[in-house]
């Protein structure tokens, strides 16, 4: 399956019915993270999950995301040139790589260029901790 650059958040939830409409509930975190906006529409893409898929409901952490979700784009210890885009509500910075995925940077200033290493990964986001300072 091709998976679009555009995508900017990927999560489970379960579709449930209320008088004539169908409600998919976006979880909270992907509002918080900056992910997606209220009152914005979206254009959502439904994949069935099989029984095989396993790993256990609301589940964040990596190591058990479902086989055939897509992994984050970077991993534990990896290095990366980013520029920081935005301040998270804990005051944070925010950087976005492929398709959307945030990269939380303590530390650093909208519009700073730096060196981080990824030092935590989960499904929907990473911490990377300043190695360089600009570039």
């Amino acid at each position: 399956m091709e998976i679009s650059d555009k995508l900017l958040c990927l999560f489970s939830t379960d579709v449930s019915e209320e008088e004539d409409r169908y409600v998919l509930e976006v979880p909270k975190h992907e509002v918080e993270t900056g992910d997606v906006d209220p009152g914005t529409v979206y254009r959502v893409a439904l994949i069935e999950r099989s029984s095989a898929d396993g790993g256990s409901e609301g589940s964040t952490d990596v190591s058990r995301s479902r086989p055939n979700e897509p992994q984050p784009p970077v991993d534990v210890g990896e290095t990366r040139y980013v520029e920081i885009e935005d301040i998270g509500k804990q005051g944070d910075g925010i950087a976005r790589v492929e398709r959307g995925y945030v990269i939380i940077v303590p530390g650093a200033e909208v519009g700073e260029r730096v060196k981080i290493e990824v030092s935590e990964v989960k499904s929907n986001f990473a911490v990377g901790e300043i190695i360089e300072e600009t570039f």
